[in-house]
C-alpha cells in the first residue's frame, strides 16, 4: 500500500443534511469507540451486515479494523467528535492469494440512527479514492438480498455495478473507472449537501451579533443595526456582557445564555477572542459563523478552523464584509457596507470587502439588484465554489458575480463553473493579473506559463466570462441581465454623429467584433426611412436630423436583419430640432426586443459609466458613456453565445497507454532521486512511451565509437545525423553551444564526441544521437504542475525562439477534444499547421493524439512538475518529439473531485 495512502489525514465532509463529519484511517486508538458503536448496533443491523445477530461479529470486526496495518488493507472510519457513524473497509487478501492483485473485497457499516444521510456513501467514496490511488480497480461486495440500503448504495454510485445472485445472496463487482458518470453522480450528492449546509447561514431562523458595541463605531454595532434596519423578519440578538438592550436588539452575557440557539452568529470580537467565542457557538449548537474580525495570527486561525470543524459550523471569513439574502421573507443583511443591497437576481461572492461594496452599490443602482451576498475575506472555508452551487439551486438567481483573489480547489471549481455556466452567467474580474509574470523556470514550458495563463486557461474551459476591472464587470452585467445573446460577433453601428460612429468602430474592431458590410437589399430599405443626406454603410450615419420615426424604422430593419447578431447605438445630443435627446432614447428602447440580438446604447454626454434605460414591454437597454465599454460588454456576450452552442467536450479513451509501467517509472526514479530532477534521455523515453507520444528515433552514445556506430544505424537517406551532448542539469542546450547538426560520414560524427569532451569535461555523461529530421513547423508541447490549478498544458510555436516569440496557448488537464482544438487554433501559428503558404496541413489528428497523451500522463502523474517537448515537428504525414526534457518531484497524489471541506 502507498505511503500516502496509509498517511493520507483526516479530512472533513458534508453528510446529506448538512452536518460535518470526519473522514480518517482507523487506529489502534479508535478500538472501544468501534467497540461501543457495533455494541450498540440492533440485531437486525447486524444480521444484515454480519449475516449473523452474534455480538461477537462486531468485536472481532473492532479486532481487525485496530489491527497493525498491513498490505492490501485499508479501513476509514466517519465520525463526529464523540461518536463513531460509520466504518469501511477494502482488503485484497483474498484476491491477493489468487493472483488477482487489482481486487478488493468491500464492506460497510453505518449506525442505526444514521441511514438515509449518506455516511456509507461518503465513505465509499472515499475509499475508491485511496483504493485507486493504491491501483485497485475491482470492489467486490457480498449481500444479503434483502439489504437494499446497501445495494440501493452500490447501485447509485455512479460507477459499474454487476449483480450475481447465489441463492440468498447476491454478489456485486464494482468497477473503480472514474468517468465523467462518477464524477457527475459525485458532484449532485456534493451540491445537495453544500447547499444543505448553507442554509444556516444564508436563510438562518435566529441571528447573533457576538461583539455588538454600546457606542457608536464598533463594526459589530453596525453590523446589529444593518439586520434591524433591514427589516430581518426572524428572532435577533446581541451577545456583550453587562448590557440588556442595543439599538433595542436584547442582548445576553454569552452564546449560551440566549433563549434560542441561533442558527448564526456575527462575530466582531477582537482576534484573540475569536476563537474562544467560537468553541462557545460550537457546543452551543450554532450551525454557522461570520467572522468580521481581522487580524487572526496563525494560532488563532487553525483554531478557529478546527472549533468550526469539531462542531460542524460552517464558516465565512474572518476578515469579511458580511453575507446578506434579499429574499422577501427573510431579509438578511449581516453586513457592515454602506447602505443595503436593493433585491434581486444577482449572486454576488467576493473576497474584497471593498469591491463587494462597489458591486453591490452599482447592482442596486442598475436595478439589477442582489439575490444573496458574501464577503468571503480570507475564505477558510466557504468559497466561491459554495457560492455557485447555491445560486445554482436557490430559484432566484440568473447572475453570478465574482471577485475571487485565489482558488483552494480549482479543478472542483472548475466542474462546477462548467455545469452552472451552462444556466447563468458567471461573471469575474480577473484579479492579479500581473503580480506573477515569468516565474524562474527549468524549460521553456515552465518560463512560458504564468499564473496569468493559467487563470485565463481556466475560465476559459468553464466558460466563465472573466472582465479587467469592476466597470467591466457591471457593465457585462447589465447587458446580459437585459438583453438576449448574440448569435455571433456582427455588430451594425447607428449614429446621429459621424465621429461617434467611428469611435465606436475602433472600439468594436478593438473588441474582437465585426462590422460585416450591409446588403444591398438593407441599405436600399435604409436610406427609404433615413433623412436625406443619410449614408447606410457599416456604421449608419443617420445623420443629426433623424427624427424618432426615422431611428425608430432604421432600428426595426436592423435587429430583424439575418445577416447583423447586435445593434449599437451611438448617439450624441445635438442643437438640431429635428428630435430631442428623448425622442432618440424612446426609439432606441422600442427597438429592444424587437429582433433576435441585443441591442446597446453609447451616449458620450452620459454621467454614469452604464445605465439601464426602461424598454418598452418591462426590459431595458444598457447605455455606456464610452463605446470601448460598450463593444467590450457586446464582445463578452458573442463569446458566451459561442461557448453555449458548443456542446461538452469529452475526454477520449486512448489506446497503448501504460499507466502501471509509467507509475514505476517514477517510483524508480525518485528512488534514486529523492529531491526529484530532470530524467536522463532513457528514463525520459521509457516514460514517453508508456503514453505513445511518437519520438524521432535515437541512440544514447557514451564513447566515440558508440557514437559512430550509432550513426551507421541511424543515418536517414542522406546521410546526415545529429548530435546532443547530456550531463545531469543541461536544459539549454543550443545556448551552450551543445548540439551538432548535419554531421555526415564517421569522422564529423568522432570529431564531434570529441569536441563536447574538451568542451564539456567533468560534465558528459554521453550523447544522444540522431538522424537529420525533414523539414517541417516546429512546435513546443508541454506541461507544468501548478501547484494550486493541476497540470497545466501548453501549446504554440518551438524551437530556439520559442520563449522570445511568446506564441503559446495553455489549457488545464485533462483535456477534451474541444480544448484539444482550442489549444491548435489559438496560437498566432496555427495558419502554418492548416497549410498556409501552400506548404500543405500538417498531421492534425497526430497532433491531437500527442496532446491527449501529454495531457493524460500529466493526470496520471503528479509527480511530473514539468515537461517540455521542444521541438515537436510537424509535418504532413507525422508527429514527432526531436527533445524532450521531463522533470519529476515527489508529490503525493491528491484526488481533486473528492468530497471534502478546504
Amino acid at each position: 500500500m502507498s505511503d500516502d495512502v496509509l498517511n493520507r489525514p483526516p479530512v472533513h465532509a458534508l453528510l446529506a443534511d448538512g452536518t460535518t463529519v470526519c473522514i480518517r484511517p482507523v487506529t489502534p486508538a479508535d478500538h472501544d469507540g468501534l467497540r461501543r458503536f457495533y455494541d450498540e448496533m440492533s440485531p437486525e443491523n447486524l444480521r444484515l451486515r454480519f449475516f449473523t445477530v452474534s455480538r461477537r461479529s462486531g468485536a472481532l470486526a473492532a479486532d481487525r479494523a485496530c489491527a497493525p496495518a498491513r498490505p492490501g488493507y485499508r479501513a476509514l472510519l466517519a465520525r463526529t467528535e464523540d461518536r463513531v457513524l460509520g466504518l469501511a473497509e477494502y482488503d485484497t487478501a483474498a484476491y491477493d492469494t489468487a493472483g488477482e492483485k487489482n481486487t478488493a473485497e468491500i464492506s460497510i457499516a453505518v449506525g442505526d440512527t444514521l441511514h438515509h444521510l449518506g455516511v456509507g456513501t461518503l465513505l465509499v467514496e472515499h475509499l475508491v479514492s485511496a483504493a485507486r490511488a493504491d491501483g485497485v480497480t475491482t470492489f467486490t461486495a457480498d449481500a444479503l438480498s434483502e439489504n437494499r440500503e446497501v445495494l440501493r448504495l452500490f447501485s447509485d454510485l455512479g460507477l459499474r455495478v454487476t449483480r450475481r445472485f447465489e441463492g440468498p445472496e447476491v454478489r456485486c463487482t464494482i468497477r473503480l473507472d472514474q468517468d465523467d458518470t462518477y464524477l457527475a453522480a459525485v458532484e449532485a450528492r456534493g451540491r445537495a449537501a453544500d447547499v444543505a449546509s448553507l442554509v444556516p447561514l444564508l436563510r438562518p431562523d435566529a441571528v447573533a451579533v457576538a461583539g455588538a458595541g454600546r457606542t457608536p463605531g464598533s463594526v459589530g454595532r453596525a453590523v446589529l443595526h444593518h439586520l434591524k434596519a433591514g427589516g430581518y423578519t426572524h428572532r435577533l440578538f446581541a451577545v456583550n456582557p453587562g448590557v440588556d438592550h442595543i439599538l433595542g436588539v436584547p442582548s445576553y452575557p454569552a452564546v449560551g445564555d440566549l433563549p434560542v440557539t441561533p442558527d448564526l452568529v456575527v462575530v466582531a470580537v477582537p482576534a484573540a477572542a475569536v476563537p474562544g467565542v467560537a468553541e462557545e457557538c460550537g457546543k452551543a449548537g450554532v450551525r454557522a459563523l461570520v467572522v468580521v474580525t481581522a487580524g487572526l495570527d496563525a494560532d488563532q486561525a487553525r483554531t478557529l478552523l478546527a472549533a468550526c470543524r469539531a462542531h460542524g459550523m460552517r464558516l465565512v471569513g474572518p476578515n469579511c464584509l458580511g453575507v446578506a439574502n434579499t429574499e422577501s421573507g427573510l431579509r438578511l443583511d449581516a453586513t457592515f457596507a454602506a447602505g443595503h443591497p436593493r433585491p434581486g437576481t444577482a449572486g454576488v461572492a467576493v473576497q474584497s470587502g471593498g469591491v463587494g461594496i462597489a458591486l453591490l452599490d452599482g447592482l442596486s443602482r442598475l436595478g439589477i439588484g442582489v439575490s444573496s451576498f458574501a464577503s468571503l475575506g480570507d475564505k477558510y472555508d466557504v468559497s466561491g465554489n459554495d457560492m455557485l452551487q447555491w445560486w445554482e439551486c436557490d430559484g432566484r438567481t440568473d447572475l453570478a458575480l465574482l471577485h475571487l483573489e485565489s482558488f483552494g480547489g480549482p479543478r472542483a471549481f472548475s466542474r462546477t463553473a462548467r455545469r452552472v455556466t451552462r444556466r447563468m452567467p458567471v461573471l469575474t474580474v480577473d484579479a492579479g493579473r500581473t503580480a506573477a509574470g515569468r516565474r524562474a523556470a527549468a524549460s521553456h514550458t515552465a518560463a512560458a506559463a504564468t499564473r496569468t495563463m493559467t487563470r485565463q486557461a481556466l475560465f476559459d474551459q468553464a466558460g466563465i466570462t472573466a472582465t479587467r476591472s469592476v466597470g467591466e464587470l457591471l457593465g457585462t452585467a447589465a447587458l446580459l441581465h437585459s438583453q438576449p445573446l448574440p448569435a455571433g460577433p456582427r455588430v451594425a453601428i447607428v449614429t446621429n454623429a459621424g465621429g461617434a460612429g467611428v469611435l465606436a468602430a475602433d472600439a468594436c474592431a478593438e473588441a474582437g467584433l465585426t462590422l460585416p458590410p450591409l446588403t444591398p437589399e438593407l441599405v436600399r430599405d435604409l436610406i427609404a426611412v433615413l433623412p436625406e443626406g443619410a449614408t447606410a454603410g457599416n456604421p449608419v450615419d443617420a445623420t443629426a436630423a433623424v427624427t424618432e420615426e426615422q431611428l425608430t424604422g432604421c432600428l426595426e430593419r436592423l435587429t430583424r436583419h439575418p445577416g447583423v447578431d447586435a445593434v449599437l447605438v451611438a448617439l450624441v445630443p445635438t442643437a438640431v430640432a429635428a428630435a430631442t435627446g428623448d425622442d432618440l432614447v424612446r426609439a432606441l428602447t422600442g427597438a429592444s426586443g424587437q429582433g433576435t440580438g441585443p441591442v446597446a446604447a453609447v451616449r458620450l454626454e452620459q454621467d454614469l459609466p452604464v445605465r439601464l434605460l426602461p424598454a418598452a414591454g418591462g426590459g431595458a437597454v444598457p447605455s455606456y458613456a464610452e463605446p470601448q465599454a460598450a463593444a467590450r460588454a457586446l464582445a463578452h456576450a458573442a463569446r458566451r453565445s459561442s461557448w453555449l452552442a458548443r456542446p461538452a467536450g469529452t475526454v477520449p479513451d486512448l489506446d497503448g497507454v501504460e499507466t502501471a509501467r509509467a507509475r514505476e517509472v517514477v517510483r524508480t526514479f525518485l528512488a534514486a532521486h529523492p529531491d526529484g530532477g530532470l530524467l536522463d534521455p532513457r528514463t525520459c523515453a521509457d516514460l514517453l512511451a508508456c503514453y505513445g507520444i511518437p519520438q524521432l528515433p535515437w541512440a544514447w552514445a557514451e564513447t566515440e565509437d558508440e557514437a559512430v556506430m550509432a550513426a551507421e544505424r541511424l543515418r536517414g537517406p542522406d546521410g546526415r545525423v545529429v548530435m546532443k551532448a547530456h550531463w545531469p542539469g543541461l536544459v539549454h542546450k543550443s545556448e551552450q553551444r551543445a548540439v551538432h547538426l548535419d554531421l555526415q560520414g564517421d569522422s564529423q560524427v568522432r570529431a564531434a564526441f570529441r569536441d563536447f569532451e574538451n568542451r564539456f569535461a567533468g560534465l558528459l555523461t554521453g550523447a544522444v544521437v540522431q538522424p537529420l529530421a525533414a523539414r517541417g513547423t516546429e512546435l513546443l508541447a508541454g506541461v507544468v504542475q501548478d501547484e494550486v490549478f493541476g497540470p497545466l498544458v501548453l501549446f504554440g510555436l518551438g524551437g530556439t525562439a520559442t520563449e522570445v516569440l511568446g506564441d503559446h496557448a495553455a489549457r488545464l488537464a485533462p483535456l477534451t477534444d474541444h480544448d484539444v482544438h482550442d489549444l491548435i487554433t489559438a496560437p498566432r501559428c496555427a495558419p502554418l499547421l492548416f497549410g498556409a503558404h501552400g506548404s500543405g496541413p500538417a498531421d492534425l489528428e497526430g497532433l491531437e493524439q500527442l496532446l491527449h497523451r501529454l495531457s493524460r500522463m500529466a493526470s496520471d502523474l503528479p509527480q511530473l512538475a514539468e515537461a517540455d517537448l521542444n521541438p515537436v515537428l510537424a509535418t504532413p504525414d507525422r508527429i514527432r518529439v526531436l527533445d524532450a526534457r521531463v522533470r519529476l518531484v515527489p508529490r503525493d497524489a491528491q484526488d481533486p473531485y473528492l468530497r471534502r471541506l478546504r
